[in-house]
């Protein structure tokens, strides 16, 4: 018979060989961490989208984007300052309601009096506007970064913010714009007044399709931020702009007494800008105080395809690749808004805008 002899090197290797093998076994395997890496949301950024409706830069309204991403309007991303939300809207595509600009925008569910309490705030950098347009249009290579919208008569907007930014130049402009609240019924006669905060305001354009205007000296770049607070309060709307590095600029205006009554009361920018293409209107003597009003947030890119020979100030003629989205982007023609904090508030007085978008959606 045979006998097997074990040695004490032949014990050695059989205890080696199953120490590797049982180390083998313990090893932790190795995760995919893109399968398991958390998604963020811009609802984990920026906690308060209970209070908006999300319309995407398609026209199409996704309601509370809580835990909503969408791969070519909204979404975040994050650098050495934090987490952003971002904003992005193509020169050309769907749009919501009657406006000729696509948007990528929030809209308040609530409206309110501009009697009550209501307050918006938000910081924020704008990182692209279009790369062409017609220069001799106002709304060339611009972007409405927050609103005040009515939901009723004519729903004009007696607040928009702007971003301008001409092409070569490194800094842009900010800007608001009140819009009257039209006398009467017809409402083609409406007409925008613009308020420098830094740079030049709306009306400061180019003498020819691509001839620009100086760089204004305090202006503000792509990427660098800055942050607007809008309160209204009574009657009256109050705006504070901040940005490090700039100084601090403040404006009031009445949302409930109107100084643009008579033809007299319309201001030198508007008889050169507005009254040329026929918007000469005057306002109704209590503005907006009868009206609901509500806050917008977002990228509603002011920049189109649409021929200025139609309007000199809001069409623009830019390339919009026959609406092609990722053509669009890949050229550089639209507008994309990130947005790091921001707050709302309202009164409990505040009611459904539930009307609003059955009307515009």
């Amino acid at each position: 018979m045979n006998k097997i002899i074990i040695t004490p090197l032949s014990t050695l290797f059989v205890l080696s060989i199953f120490l590797i093998l049982n180390g083998c076994a313990n090893t932790p395997k190795e995760t995919d961490t893109k399968s398991t890496q958390k998604i963020v949301y811009a609802s984990d950024v920026i906690p308060f989208f209970d209070h908006w409706n999300l319309i995407l830069g398609d026209g199409a309204n996704v309601g509370h984007a809580n835990s909503f991403e969408n791969e070519d309007f909204f979404y975040t991303t994050n650098d050495a300052e934090g987490d952003w939300v971002v904003y992005k809207a193509p020169n050309s595509g769907d749009t919501h309601g009657t406006s000729n600009n696509t948007r990528t925008e929030l809209a308040q569910v609530k409206k309110w009096s501009p009697m009550t309490d209501a307050k918006l705030t938000a910081t924020l950098k704008v990182m692209n506007v279009s790369a062409t347009g017609d220069a001799r249009v106002a709304a060339s290579y611009a972007v409405v970064v927050g609103q005040i919208h009515s939901a009723d008569g004519h729903e004009n907007e007696p607040l928009k913010i702007f971003y301008k930014k001409f092409p070569g130049h490194t800094k842009g402009s900010v800007f608001w714009h009140y819009e009257i609240n039209t006398a009467g019924d017809d409402n083609s006669g409406r007409w925008d007044y613009s308020n420098a905060v830094w740079g030049n305001d709306f009306s400061v354009v180019g003498t020819k399709e691509n001839s620009y205007p100086n760089e204004p000296a305090d202006g503000i770049a792509l990427g660098e931020e800055f942050n607007y607070e809008i309160e209204v309060k009574d009657g009256m709307m109050y705006l504070t702009f901040s940005s490090e590095g700039h100084e601090t600029r403040s404006f009031t205006k009445n949302l409930i007494q109107s100084e643009y009554t008579t033809q007299a009361d319309i201001p030198e920018q508007t008889q050169n800008l507005f009254v040329p293409i026929g918007q000469d209107g005057v306002e109704r003597e209590n503005a907006y105080s009868d009206e609901g009003l509500f806050f917008k947030l977002g990228s509603y890119n002011q920049t189109n395809g649409k021929s200025p020979e139609v309007n000199m100030n809001w069409c623009s003629g830019a390339e919009t690749h026959g609406g092609d989205i990722q053509k669009q982007y890949a050229s550089g023609n639209y507008a994309e808004v990130w947005f790091k904090t921001a707050s709302i508030y309202v009164s409990d007085a505040a009611v459904s805008n539930e009307g609003y978008f059955t009307k515009n959606d």
